[in-house]
């Protein structure tokens, strides 16, 4: 089972994410740049995404705040995904496809809530069980990254025991922290998105790539051992 991080990793939506959150942070009276919303608030669930940029960059545990700019966040969101495009990273429907050939599943996972991602996928056209295996979303568990309980989630939908048998890949520091705290195989980061490679490899994953499909010879190569 391969399990890909979605914004930025297999979605390519020009970091409308992050910029959002950035707009929702500063009209609470701060003025952060994307630089540092990215650098602490990539990849995680996006209340606890909050709440470690507040916490770092204005020495911050309002509760109240954190949640306020969560909720104005999430509206603002809403309204970016209806009017910006957003598409495939490439190659991400062309990976699936390999996968399904081999018989590996491909599972999508985010910090996002489900009806988010849901919105996401729907937009994209893309169907679970048919373009993807299934879905994981950080409203789905008690626990988020770079905890393992959304990897973990995915293993148990499919029956698979050993995380031996799993391969992460994400954009930012904390999905490479998330596969290595989930015991996978291999935990890979890439460039196509929140941080650069000298940012993925402070995290000592076993890869950085920066297209999709670099990752089918490491997964021929350990199925064919």
């Amino acid at each position: 089972m391969v399990v890909f991080d979605m914004a930025g990793t297999t979605v390519n939506e020009d970091n409308i994410v992050y910029k959002t959150l950035q707009k929702a942070i500063n009209e609470a009276g701060f003025d952060f740049t994307l630089v540092q919303v990215l650098a602490q608030g990539a990849g995680k669930e996006k209340l606890q995404a909050i709440r470690s940029i507040l916490s770092v960059y204005a020495a911050s545990t309002d509760e109240q705040l954190a949640g306020d700019i969560y909720q104005n966040f999430i509206k603002q969101l809403a309204t970016a995904y209806d009017t910006e495009p957003i598409y495939p990273q490439p190659n991400a429907g062309e990976l699936f496809a390999a996968l399904k050939k081999r018989d590996i599943k491909a599972v999508l996972n985010t910090g996002y809530n489900r009806q988010t991602a849901q919105y996401i996928i729907d937009k994209l056209g893309w169907r679970e069980g048919v373009d993807f295996d299934a879905l994981v979303t950080a409203s789905d568990v008690k626990k988020n990254r770079p905890d393992p309980d959304m990897i973990e989630f995915a293993m148990n939908i499919f029956n698979i025991i050993d995380p031996a048998q799993v391969v992460k890949v994400g954009d930012s520091i904390i999905d490479i922290e998330e596969g290595k705290n989930a015991g996978c195989a291999l935990s890979i980061g890439i460039t196509t998105g929140a941080h650069t490679f000298e940012q993925l490899k402070s995290a000592n994953p076993d890869l950085v790539i920066n297209n999709l499909m670099e990752i089918l010879p490491g997964i021929d190569q350990r199925v064919e051992a």
